[in-house]
Order: C-alpha cells, then structure tokens, then sequence
C-alpha cells in the first residue's frame, strides 16, 4: 500500500533542514497532515584497527546524552566515500586508509528523508589535532570487543553508530 502525497508546504528551511507539512492520503482514502524533515545527505566510517574502532565521545544537547559514535558529517558537493574519509580526519586527526562500502542506511524514514553512505577501513595515520574539535570531549580508539558492554550501558545509541558497528561486528569481523 503507497501512501499518496498531495501537496508540501514548507514550514521552515536553512541550509541545514527543510521541515514541511504534507498532505498524505492513505490507501483508504483517509488524510493526514504529516510532519517531514529534508536533509542533505551524509556519510562516515568504521575505522577499525588492531580489534579497535576509532570513536568520538560527546554531548548531544538535543537529548543531554553523551554518547559513542563513528564519524559522520554531510557529503556536500564531493562523493560519499570522500566525504567520509574528510569527516574522518575533521572530527578525529586521524586519516582513514582506503575505504571501503560497509553499509547504507536511512535512520528515521518515518521522519526524515536522511540518508547515511557508511565505509569501513582497515588503517588510519595520525595526522594531528581534530581540526573539528568542537565536535567531541574526546576520541578514542575503542576495542570492538567493548561495544556490547557500551550498548547495554547506553553509552551507544545514535542510530547510525549503532546499525554500522553491529553490521560490521556481525558480517567483517566474525
């Protein structure tokens, strides 16, 4: 059953989001007045080294939660994969090795039309400080056998961090 969209209207927009109102009619002729978010795409990395995931611990104000989560940054006017590795290197100083397709995964499309293009890759140079260093308290090498552990804890949630270590837990690494 396809829902049928009659109309948006845009309720507010910048150059990070566009939020609207849609007319949906649903297959039994029904209407709703639905809420949707556009965004721009985004990508990132597992980066996995020596049985260690690089990872940045930080504050999202938005929940007041801190949390573990992999790179990810918007792709821009560049290709996923390196707008990935650049996301990489901003958020954490180090420069992924050659990436590689891991998953791709739309975290809320009930909400949002977000979409995340997410590599993996099996190196990493230290190149220096974050240059976007807002962006963690900290970043961490964390071994991958701990990701279970930090889950149950809550210390994992982000839903894109959370779909690209279980994927690669599940499919790379065992």
């Amino acid at each position: 059953m396809r829902w049928q969209v009659n109309s948006e209207r845009t309720l507010y927009q910048d150059q990070w989001v566009h939020v609207l109102t849609a007319d949906v009619e649903l297959p039994d002729g029904r209407h709703l007045d639905h809420r949707l978010i556009r965004s721009a795409p985004g990508a990132g990395a597992v980066v996995v080294v020596d049985g260690k995931v690089l990872l940045l611990w930080r504050h999202r104000f938005i929940t007041d939660t801190w949390t573990y989560e992999i790179p990810v940054g918007a792709i821009g006017n560049d290709e996923p994969a390196v707008a990935a590795a650049r996301e990489v290197e901003e958020e954490t100083g180090w420069r992924p090795g050659p990436l590689r397709p891991l998953i791709y995964t739309q975290p809320s499309p009930g909400l949002m039309n977000s979409e995340h293009h997410i590599f993996r890759a099996d190196s990493a140079e230290y190149i220096g400080p974050p240059v976007d260093g807002f962006e963690s308290e900290r970043v961490e090498w964390v071994p991958l056998d701990d990701i279970r552990r930090l889950i149950d804890k809550r210390d994992i949630v982000t839903g894109t961090t959370l779909v690209a270590l279980l994927y690669f837990l599940v499919n790379v690494s065992g």
